[in-house]
């Protein structure tokens, strides 16, 4: 709380330093959310559990003048007390702390996300820890967690930012944003050894093109990884089916489009995922492929949506299938709104299968179930 504190008399006294400082900006919100979570399946013993949470975010906008801008988030990265490593490591996702799980009282404020850039009229550049936007596409979940790529993995577990570089230009009626990435930071010798040199570190590219044709917004994206990557896709048993590649340079490609029915806002993606690649300096191939499709839906203050994903790895004598089903399903009741902020309530449901399956043998069948109630403040 003190460093909290410090921070926001920092910036406070920095927005008002003297006439020629950029204008800065502060704002943020504070949530507090209880969630019952009740697991099932044949092969999950994991019992169920009431969890009390809070999570508090910064932000910080300065405008520069001629375009030019600075944006930060500061929030709790760390996962709940030391957990890292097992089950629970990821109670913390999303930068929520959980009372009853280590130091629990003990809230770690750090730069999330930051970038500076300038706006013009017909395009824009930023470098940072840029934003994704991962909650609302679902191509980088597919990307990062081809296994189980649903209920938001890299929003909560990298916390939707990503280290790269962005331009964006106005072409025809739509526009173009393309973002350079840094995956790993690897270090390597110069040898003759595959992954070794100046590239041994893991880059990515996102195209991403939107466009309006009358009432209907289109969004085709593509993200391929450039260079030899070590893809993270669980790390926690409690997020579904651990694998990790390594080395690797799958890509990724589809679409979202939404248009208006009536009073609601519908919204449907595709994704498609495919790695047909061998581990650097071994005989390791690694061989998969996978889709996810969602369909949501947006009445006033309700959205819900549904997520399906299927991924086969080929890499084995016998493929193995992931099959995974999602549903998130949320009401925000507005309590107060003014031009200083806002007091809201989100009941919350989140339903999620996973499934895992080779040579006609079931060895993961899981579900859970996460209700929750969240309570929050905008500034």
């Amino acid at each position: 709380m003190k460093k909290m504190l410090s921070l926001a008399a920092m910036f406070a006294v920095l927005s008002y330093a003297s006439p020629a400082s950029a204008e800065l900006k502060l704002g943020g919100d504070a949530s507090f959310r209880l969630r019952e979570v009740s697991y099932g399946g044949d092969t999950n013993t994991s019992p169920d559990n009431m969890l009390w949470q809070y999570r508090v975010r910064l932000n910080a906008a300065a405008d520069l003048g001629d375009g030019y801008f600075f944006k930060a988030m500061i929030m709790d990265e760390a996962p709940d007390g030391d957990l890292a490593g097992t089950t629970n490591a990821f109670l913390g996702a999303g930068g929520y702390r959980t009372v009853g799980y280590g130091n629990t009282e003990k809230f770690n404020l750090a730069i999330s996300n930051f970038y500076f850039g300038r706006m013009q009229k017909d395009c824009h550049y930023m470098i940072g820890r840029l934003p994704l936007n991962s909650f609302n596409n679902a191509i980088f979940d597919l990307t990062l967690y081809p296994t189980q790529p649903l209920e938001n993995p890299v929003a909560n577990i990298n916390f939707d930012r990503v280290y790269g570089a962005n331009y964006g230009t106005k072409i025809g009626d739509g526009d173009l944003n393309a973002t350079i990435v840094v995956l790993d930071n690897n270090k390597a010798e110069n040898t003759v050894l595959k992954g070794d040199g100046l590239l041994n570190d893991g880059y990515a590219l996102h195209l991403d093109y939107k466009v309006k044709v009358g009432t209907v917004t289109l969004e085709p994206q593509y993200i391929t990884v450039l260079t030899n990557s070590d893809l993270w896709n669980s790390g926690a048993t409690n997020l579904g089916n651990a694998v990790i590649y390594s080395g690797v340079t799958p890509y990724t490609l589809g679409a979202n489009i939404s248009l208006p029915a009536g009073d609601a806002k519908l919204t449907f993606g595709g994704f498609y995922t495919h790695c047909n690649d061998t581990t650097p300096n071994t005989t390791t191939k690694v061989d998969y492929n996978g889709y996810q499709f969602r369909v949501k839906a947006e009445v006033g203050n309700f959205m819900a949506w549904y997520d399906y994903n299927r991924t086969t790895d080929n890499a084995t004598a016998y493929d193995t299938h992931y099959t995974n089903n999602f549903v998130w399903a949320q009401y925000k009741i507005p309590v107060h709104s003014s031009a200083a902020g806002t007091f809201t309530i989100q009941p919350t449901l989140r339903y999620l299968t996973n499934k895992k399956e080779s040579n006609g043998v079931t060895s993961v069948d899981k579900t859970r179930l996460r209700s929750e109630i969240v309570a929050t403040v905008t500034f």
